[in-house]
């Protein structure tokens, strides 16, 4: 959101503060875009005559949408770059309760990885408090910190980036950075804020301070300026109010008029809200929590929109309280969905009282008065919620968290009464309220499973630490599966694709690859098991991504075995994209191993997304209070995209066993993560596809490469001394490739940009592909991907200055039946 756009948004004929200015005798100056932002009202507060209303902060004044967000968005994006891409991810931010919990979380949004935490109002039973402060100034003074990971403080390397609507005297940000710093001092603090209305003084001060806990404190603001206070204006103030509230002018909208219409009708709209997610920042929210709501988004909107029906002119998305992020996301996913002849704003209710008049040069202009819905602790009390009665909303979407539905929300003089009296249509939207989870240890935890059990290989070649969900049916045809994920509607690990069962052809087309290239993947095998036998050893724990690191992990430990004698311990994990590795899992791992001894393993790497994956999930597991230790590194048999350093080869050619599915992988199903079947301390989910033993070629795909180990010894040896010598650095060749194409060919989601012969293949066999890349000149390795490419109907293109063999493209604007590249559904495999 361009700042030009923002303005156009907030540019009023009156300056809303005129009213208040004019009778007290505050001045506000600064900034030229200062007044464009705020307006003034009065406090029904014993401790402040005035109120600075912001006109971007979607508390106070509804607003657009995008034009909250993209204020806050766009401060985060201004500390990334004060702070550095390295640093701003490895920051922390915290935003204050009530009114900057929204605007905080749009900051860390700007951050891009920065996890995010709000102070609370609210306790909650078995969290423990991790800190609290006072706001001297504010009608309900005590914040609570109530993050879930006991440890977001203490990562004494990052930068603590602070937000709140406006910094005026300082002392609550101050105070909070002095407390922090007592428990876990740091060096660098980060101040943020819509303005910056300190006095001379107080600019000082903060230059003192830094200098005091000795510690770099920076401030980012949007606008600067100050407000004069007359002497005696507390007192005027307080009188004005009065006088004002005696002559009923503060009351306007309050109730129906004796005219009113009956009240419009309350609908309640299932959210589907994604399992898992917060509702907001109270106990934390993740880069890996963002990542599945941004997903989640335009599903939920569509509900909305759905429900709303017709054309609403004029819509309002009406938050609650501390609750500020969740129905501004809401908001902007419906700005989008609903288009530009529609409408709509976004504002929260508000514990805080300030006197309404009706006046144009007043920033608060009317009032709606209800009791509170969440069982507050310090007790029941009048809420607020300003200027929404009588601003021609044609429909209200009231979003509240499930503590705060209650009789009371539903009673006569109740919230959604109140709005179904000023509008012609109320919808409410319930987000779960989010229950953290204890950091404990489970008495016991699960143990692995093993063939023939769960799985056709033996038990000694890899111990699954999976759950066994075989009998649970989670299987959905690809096209449904497709429009779910694209959609938001759900997550690709929360069902499983049909498994293809391969045609008589392409079933020799497998048995014929696999023997032209067994000894170049045998080689590549050595190549890798000696390089990580060199770095790692003398005795590795070798843990393959399943599934498909699964064959070559076997193959690394027999390897080793054929070789060397050694009887390396060999585990199979679940890591799953936007959701991290199995935390349980390497609960489990830590407990029987030294994490240090750990080497992950995967079949190949792509443009290197679960490289990074696994890092961020390794980083965020150890700052929950995970065991340390583990190293990130992922040993591959092939890295086409300069991904990770230890590898057989970097060649983009066909491993056979990305040519299927679970018949090549111990009849396993690709892993699943849902939450009403994956618990906090379960391992993921994997089915056995025992019905299918008929079809399985793992042992044979074992076998027919091992028996080529002897034959390829001697190359190995060479190929590992010159590999150990030389600058093995990720180039990331493949990510800036898979950027290029997706911009070249408009789908603007690297997601759906699947290099490399082995995720071709994946996009073939399991999702809806829109074309194939292919390198002009590529032979024989692409042999199965133009058959499968023929069955389905979908267009190989040849391309020069290809890093990769060829490219799979999954349809990027997916609806059903949108297979190949006329969109048209055609013939299935």
């Amino acid at each position: 959101m361009s700042e030009r756009a923002t303005r156009e948004e907030i540019v009023d004929v009156v300056w809303s503060g005129e009213w208040v200015a004019e009778r007290l005798g505050v001045a506000l100056e600064g900034d030229g875009e200062l007044k464009e932002l705020l307006g003034l009202a009065l406090r029904r507060n014993p401790k402040r005559a005035h109120l600075l209303v912001s006109n971007v902060l979607g508390k106070h004044v509804p607003q657009r949408p995008s034009v909250v967000h993209g204020a806050g968005f766009e401060l985060g994006e201004r500390v990334r770059a004060l702070l550095g891409e390295e640093e701003a991810r490895r920051a922390v931010v915290l935003g204050y309760a009530e009114t900057a919990t929204g605007l905080g979380h749009a900051v860390a949004d700007g951050l891009r990885d920065a996890p995010y935490l709000h102070s609370t109002r609210r306790p909650v039973a078995g969290v423990k408090q991790a800190g609290g402060f006072e706001e001297a100034h504010s009608h309900a003074t005590s914040h609570l910190l109530l993050p879930e990971d006991p440890g977001l403080f203490e990562r004494d390397a990052s930068a603590l980036v602070l937000v709140d609507d406006e910094f005026s005297t300082g002392n609550t940000v101050l105070n909070t950075i002095r407390a922090l710093h007592e428990l876990h001092p740091r060096e660098r603090y980060v101040i943020v804020a819509l303005v910056d209305m300190r006095s001379p003084a107080d600019r000082d001060r903060l230059t003192d301070f830094a200098a005091e806990i000795g510690a770099r404190v920076d401030l980012v603001t949007r606008a600067a300026g100050t407000v004069s206070l007359p002497d005696g204006v507390l007192e005027r103030g307080q009188a004005l109010v009065a006088a004002q509230e005696a002559g009923e002018a503060g009351e306007a909208f309050a109730s129906a008029p004796p005219s009113a219409p009956a009240p419009a009708p309350v609908t309640r709209v299932d959210l589907a809200w994604p399992a898992g997610v917060p509702d907001g920042g109270r106990h934390g929210f993740t880069p890996t929590h963002r990542a599945a709501l941004e997903a989640a988004l335009p599903g939920m909107a569509e509900r909305i929109a759905a429900a709303l029906g017709g054309e609403p002119r004029r819509v309002l998305v009406l938050g609650f309280e501390e609750l500020m992020y969740a129905p501004l996301r809401l908001g902007t996913a419906l700005e989008e969905t609903l288009g530009a002849d529609t409408e709509v704003r976004y504002s929260t209710t508000t514990r805080s009282p300030v006197l309404a008049v009706d006046d144009p040069g007043y920033a608060i202009r009317t009032r709606l008065v209800f009791p509170a819905h969440d069982d507050p602790a310090d007790g029941p009390g009048d809420r607020y919620a300003y200027n929404v009665a009588g601003a021609g909303f044609d429909a209200v979407v009231a979003v509240v968290d499930s503590t705060a539905d209650t009789p009371e929300l539903h009673a006569p003089e109740g919230l959604l009464a109140q709005l179904a009296v000023h509008a012609d249509q109320v919808l409410l939207a319930v987000v779960p309220s989010y229950t953290p989870t204890p950091v404990s240890e489970p008495a016991v935890l699960p143990e692995p499973l093993r063939g023939p059990e769960f799985s056709s290989y033996a038990p000694e070649d890899v111990g699954w630490l999976l759950q066994d969900l075989s009998d649970t049916e989670l299987e959905a045809p690809t096209e449904e599966r497709e429009e779910a994920i694209q959609s938001g509607g759900a997550h690709y690990a929360e069902s499983l694709p049909v498994e293809y069962q391969p045609s008589a052809e392409y079933q020799a087309l497998f048995t014929a690859a696999l023997e032209t290239s067994a000894a170049r993947i045998a080689r590549a095998v050595g190549t890798v098991t000696e390089t990580v036998l060199a770095e790692r050893g003398p005795r590795p724990v070798l843990v393959s991504l399943a599934r498909a690191g699964t064959p070559v992990g076997v193959l690394m430990r027999r390897w080793a075995q054929h070789r060397h004698g050694l009887d390396l311990p060999h585990y199979a994990v679940s890591i799953v994209r936007g959701r991290g590795i199995d935390a349980t899992a390497l609960r489990w791992l830590a407990a029987h191993h030294d994490p240090a001894d750990v080497v992950f393993v995967d079949g190949w790497t792509g443009k290197g997304a679960i490289t990074r994956e696994l890092a961020a999930a390794i980083e965020e597991f150890e700052a929950s209070g995970g065991p340390a230790g583990f190293d990130p590194e992922i040993a591959v048999l092939a890295d086409p995209g300069g991904c990770v350093r230890t590898y057989g080869t970097r060649e983009d050619f066909l491993i056979p066993s990305a040519c299927l599915n679970s018949t090549v992988s111990g009849l396993i199903s690709r892993t699943v993560l849902r939450a009403d079947l994956v618990g906090p301390n379960d391992f993921h989910g994997g089915k056995f596809y025992r019905e299918l033993a008929s079809s399985d070629v793992s042992g044979h795909f074992l076998d027919t490469i091992a028996a080529r180990f002897d034959e390829v010894a001697g190359p190995v040896e060479a190929e590992a001394k010159e590999l150990l010598a030389a600058d093995r650095a990720p180039t990331w060749e493949g990510w800036a490739a898979v950027e290029r194409i997706s911009e070249e060919y408009g789908i603007h989601d690297v997601n759906l940009v699947k290099p490399g012969v082995g995720e071709t293949t994946r996009v073939l066999l399991r999702r809806v592909p829109w074309k194939i890349l292919a390198k002009r000149g590529a032979g024989a390795d692409l042999t199965h991907i133009r058959l499968l490419a023929e069955q389905r109907g979908v267009p190989v293109e040849e391309v020069d200055d290809l890093p990769y063999s060829c490219v799979g493209l999954i349809h990027p604007r997916y609806t059903r039946g949108a297979t190949g590249a006329d969109g048209k559904a055609v013939k299935g495999a």
